[in-house]
């Protein structure tokens, strides 16, 4: 029965995109695996044969350039690490394109900062790029921009990337590759720990099991990838997490095989433009909503006026994505806000015909529209 389910969820995705993990492209001695990435080419190419598009998201740039640049180790510091990047980039795209070619494909380097998927326009840009590829059968590889990519305007990791990435392509299925063979039932290191081979419904109480480990070469661990999990499922779509060093473990995920864990999309698709604002841009600023603002929202679909508005933190403009959170400080929803933060700070808790009175106009009856807002909690 799970393998049907499995075998489902594959039948129905039209574009995979495959993230892999830095130390599934390392060698021990932080040297790029360029035998590792032959065979997901190989894969990749499997995959493009059964009729579905891929989008392959990538670290590893700087255990190329740790190769090429001939370092006795990985550097510690941010302008060498950045330097190996840089030179790594061209060895770790090039090395896919030629591993693509002897299949008749092509790899496109797409390097991404944060700041892109913030910026609407961008963002859309992004989505037309990659799907103009997909038209010329070329394979978009992925990657941070780690030359330029500062605090301000750097993903977390490029399980976060990758997470995002599925708001931009058709009927997507998100495969994480790492070294560990999916979940586990138990914090690592239990003895009794048995992966999990099917997550149906998300619960924040699976970041439990993650323990407090962080990937040995990369930023992230299966804390981000978890995170990258709910925000994907919570758009409806699915995922699976698996062991990237696994023999032909793209083959065996295309056949509907139990390969690490399933985690299957939330009950509700979310449309594509709800989806930027609530799972894609970063919030300038959070509003502080009372009880019954929160109930309005959440049960029954309204939109957030001032009067349900207890405080304001952050500064924004209008039309900028803010955070709506409960009494308890937990998100809820993101949206637009048709007015600065100095203006929702003046009419915070007041009726919607109090607001001509404070701020001389009413362009707005609300602060943000219901058509302008993502649930998100």
């Amino acid at each position: 029965m799970q393998n049907l389910v499995r075998r489902e969820v594959v039948d129905t995705a039209h574009t995979i995109i495959i993230k892999v993990g830095t130390n599934v492209l390392s060698r021990p001695d932080d040297t790029l695996d360029e035998d590792r990435i032959a065979s997901l080419a190989e894969q990749i190419h499997h995959i493009r044969e059964s009729g579905r598009q891929v989008v392959v998201v990538s670290s590893g740039a700087v255990g190329a350039g740790i190769g090429l640049l001939k370092l006795d180790v990985r550097p510690n510091d941010l302008a060498h690490l950045q330097a190996a990047a840089a030179a790594g980039q061209a060895r770790l795209i090039g090395l896919y394109d030629d591993c693509l070619q002897r299949y008749g494909l092509h790899a496109a380097q797409l390097l991404l900062t944060a700041n892109v998927f913030n910026d609407r326009v961008r963002y859309l840009n992004v989505r037309n790029t990659m799907r103009t590829l997909f038209e010329y059968g070329v394979v978009p590889i992925v990657n941070e921009n780690d030359t330029v990519s500062v605090d301000e305007i750097r993903f977390s990791d490029n399980d976060s990337l990758a997470a995002m990435l599925v708001n931009l392509v058709p009927r997507p299925l998100l495969v994480i590759l790492s070294v560990v063979d999916g979940l586990y039932d138990h914090p690592p290191g239990h003895p009794d720990a048995r992966r999990v081979a099917l997550v149906e419904n998300w619960d924040d109480d699976l970041l439990k099991l993650a323990g407090p480990d962080q990937s040995s070469r990369g930023r992230g661990g299966m804390t981000t990838k978890l995170q990258a999990v709910r925000a994907a499922t919570a758009v409806g779509e699915n995922v699976i997490i698996a062991d990237g060093t696994q023999e032909d473990v793209l083959d065996r995920i295309l056949a509907g095989a139990d390969v690490g864990t399933l985690f299957l999309a939330g009950a509700t698709a979310v449309p594509a433009w709800k989806r930027w604002i609530g799972f894609t841009v970063s919030p300038n600023g959070d509003l502080l909503l009372d009880a019954g603002a929160c109930r309005a929202i959440l049960q029954q679909g309204r939109s957030l006026l001032a009067i349900g508005i207890a405080s304001v933190n952050g500064d924004f403009g209008r039309g900028e994505v803010v955070s709506l959170v409960n009494p308890d400080g937990q998100e809820i929803a993101r949206g637009l806000a048709n007015y600065n933060s100095d203006e929702v700070r003046r009419i915070a808790g007041h009726r919607t015909e109090q607001v001509a009175d404070i701020l001389g106009r009413l362009p707005y009856a609300e602060v943000v529209h219901r058509d302008n807002l993502a649930i998100t909690g």
